[in-house]
This record gives C-alpha cells, sequence and structure tokens, in this order.
C-alpha cells in the first residue's frame, strides 16, 4: 500500500480550496472524524477542526505518522503549514487569527493511527464507537492497483462510520501515475462513474458530488490528472 509522498503537496490556493471543499457544512458535525491515509499534510484538516471534537489522523506509512506526531506537537523542524492556514482563514472570512487555528487543531488531533484500506477492518480491530464521519483527500486512488480494489478500500473505510455518518471524499480523475522523486508511481485513472458507483456500493448514498477540470496552471509536471472531484455521500440509517 503506497501513500503520497511529502513533497506531493498543493500551492496554498489549491490547497485551501480544497479544504473548503472538503470542510464540513453546517448538518456534518459530531464528535469524531477520521482523516484516511493523511499523509504527512494536514491542510485537509483546516476546516474540519471547527466542527469535530476529536480528528484521528491515520497513515500506512510510520513516516508519515511521525510527522504528523512532529507537528501536533509543535515541534522545531517541521514542514511550516502557516501560508496554508493564514489562507483557509482567509477565504472563511471570520477574521480568525490563523494562530488560534492552529492552536485549535493540533489540540483536537489526538489520534495518530496506522490504517490499511485493503483490510476489512482497516484499523486493525472494529471502532467503538463509530466515526461521525470521515474525510480522505487524494488517497485511495493512489493505494489502489484497480477499480475493483479502489471500490473494495470505499468499502472497507466507509465501516468505520455509524449509521448516518457522513463521508467526504476529494480525490483525482483520469490520474494514472504522480511522481516520488524520480520514481513514477501508478494511480488507477477513475471516472465520475467509478466514483459514483463504489459509494453506491459501500452503502453510501450521494449527497453531492462536483468534479473540476484541472487549469494549466496548476499542472506542475508532478502526475497526469485530469481534474479533481469532491463527494458528499451519507451512510444509511440502520432499520
Amino acid at each position: 500500500m503506497r501513500a503520497r509522498p511529502h513533497p506531493h503537496l498543493p500551492p496554498p490556493s489549491c490547497a485551501a480550496s480544497s479544504g473548503r471543499l472538503s470542510g464540513p457544512r453546517r448538518e456534518i458535525r459530531g464528535r469524531t472524524l477520521i482523516d484516511v491515509g493523511s499523509g504527512p499534510t494536514i491542510y485537509q484538516l483546516l476546516s474540519a477542526c471547527d466542527h469535530f471534537e476529536e480528528i484521528v489522523a491515520t497513515d500506512y506509512l510510520a513516516v508519515n505518522r511521525e510527522e504528523l506526531g512532529r507537528w501536533a506537537r509543535g515541534d522545531p523542524g517541521t514542514f511550516d503549514w502557516t501560508p496554508f492556514i493564514r489562507h483557509v482563514c482567509k477565504i472563511e472570512g471570520r477574521g480568525e487569527p490563523w494562530q488560534e487555528k492552529q492552536r485549535r487543531l493540533r489540540q483536537r488531533l489526538r489520534r495518530i493511527l496506522p490504517i490499511d484500506v485493503h483490510q476489512p477492518d482497516p484499523l486493525g480491530a472494529p471502532l467503538h464507537p463509530k466515526a461521525d464521519a470521515i474525510v480522505s483527500a487524494f488517497c485511495l486512488e493512489a493505494v489502489s492497483p484497480d477499480r475493483a480494489a479502489f471500490a473494495r478500500a470505499l468499502a472497507h473505510v466507509a465501516s468505520l462510520l455509524r449509521p448516518g455518518g457522513h463521508a467526504l471524499l476529494l480525490g483525482a480523475l483520469g490520474e494514472s501515475f504522480y511522481l516520488a522523486g524520480a520514481a513514477a508511481l501508478p494511480v488507477v485513472p477513475l471516472a465520475e462513474d467509478d466514483v459514483r458507483a463504489a459509494l453506491r456500493d459501500a452503502g453510501l448514498g450521494l449527497r453531492d458530488f462536483r468534479s473540476y477540470a484541472m487549469p494549466p496552471a496548476l499542472r506542475t509536471g508532478v502526475d497526469d490528472v485530469d481534474g479533481v472531484f469532491f463527494a458528499h455521500a451519507q451512510k444509511a440509517l440502520e432499520g
């Protein structure tokens, strides 16, 4: 199972826009949010930290979990997320000092756990209580060898949700590789219909789906992505 490396970071404007898309809406809030496949990044959680009491970051690679832990503790020498945090505060428009958002995210990022989305119990054991929401950004398509594996992985992470819980996915469309240094790592190229079908098969009802073509200014040569999708889906209530 692979994970996107540290150098694969979007520019602040792109990351902040992604945070705005994947940031929970007013109806999406609760106690626990799980970020599936966090990598060493926190941009995807900058809006979410306002809506959940506890955020659980997860990643397959120990090096990524260690980097997140160092950032959460405020250790020196970690990646400087200040431009990203400032930009998210700006587009949220509440006049919040970026230092306050950083403090709140560090306070609420309470667990950083290993995960394997290709296992029926991705966290190694059933989660109790189950999460109110999951978010995943550019993960499942990057760690799945084909569309069937992507669909299974999505079903596995959907099992972490309580009935009525929300799934927020941000991912790549039409991407076949990304660069990690000189190495080109494969990605399963997804179409919109692939994502919709996988959500349905995982027992998640689609609430919203949006896709965007990748503008030339953001084509940096580190991948061949055609576009980006955002999906908001909800697990059915039992009974």
